[in-house]
């Protein structure tokens, strides 16, 4: 009589057949295999984390003069700085709590050198001042004449971010991930700002405003967190680029 020599397995046996341990060894072998070069090409694949980052909770003091347009700034003369230079003044964003812009908070002292306390917001080589409230700016003296440098027309592409969160608020405040969340910040008053990446990856930033120096917020809402082209009129404002251009002419990519 011809006898059945297949291998069965007896889960309560001390061990396998021969050649199903072989099997399953093997098979766990290309599995974990297998999961190793998947977790690389995955961890490959990631952007880094930008060194963006929120003083939340830690007030500072800074002195400087406000400029309201097109969006709440202060102007902060660099330490050292020598006649004829090109951007004597850093400037930087205020914006009040939560997700709302500062325009009437510092409306009153438009081109006035103030004292104020906020919160730092900070990214690269921009940065941004969530004031402490309505009682954290005094006045302090008489400011400078704001002044603009016009570099002719432009197209550029990239991402509308919302300045508050991508500069440090929410890491990484960017893409269709954080779309809600943009649209709700730039719809409160917090500056719209053009995101244009290098070949090398570096990012450019570029306040969007209209032809006229004017606030976009509501006019861009629909096209936050998705890749734009825009042509406008390029200008330097201090270290900070500004991009003129009517929001009705902005092209989805």
């Amino acid at each position: 009589m011809k006898q059945d020599h297949d291998e069965f397995y007896v889960g309560y046996l001390p061990k396998a057949p021969a050649r199903i341990g072989a099997i399953v060894r093997l098979t766990v072998l290309l599995l974990m295999g297998l999961a190793a070069v998947v977790a690389f090409l995955t961890v490959r694949e990631q952007r880094d984390i930008a060194t963006a980052l929120f003083e939340f909770g830690v007030q500072r003091e800074f002195e400087g003069v406000i400029a309201l347009k097109p969006y709440p700034m202060l102007r902060v003369q660099r330490p050292g700085v020598v006649s004829g230079e090109s951007a004597p003044f850093s400037r930087y964003l205020l914006v009040a709590p939560f997700k709302f812009g500062a325009d009437e908070l510092v409306a009153p002292f438009d081109g006035r050198r103030v004292r104020l306390k906020g919160s730092l917001i900070y990214r690269d080589n921009k940065t941004m001042i969530e004031l402490a409230g309505a009682d954290a700016i005094t006045e302090i003296g008489e400011g400078v004449a704001d002044a603009s440098l016009s570099f002719g027309e432009v197209t550029m592409s990239g991402e509308i971010v919302d300045s508050k969160c991508f500069l440090g608020v929410m890491n990484p405040g960017e893409l269709k991930t954080h779309r809600a969340c943009a649209v709700r910040c730039i719809s409160g008053g917090i500056p719209p700002v053009l995101v244009v990446r290098g070949r090398d990856g570096t990012a450019y930033y570029l306040l969007l405003v209209d032809r006229q120096m004017g606030q976009v917020n509501q006019a861009v809402l629909s096209m936050v967190a998705q890749p734009v082209k825009i042509t406008g009129e390029l200008v330097r404002r201090d270290d900070w680029w500004v991009l003129k251009a009517d929001p009705g002419q902005y092209e989805l990519l």
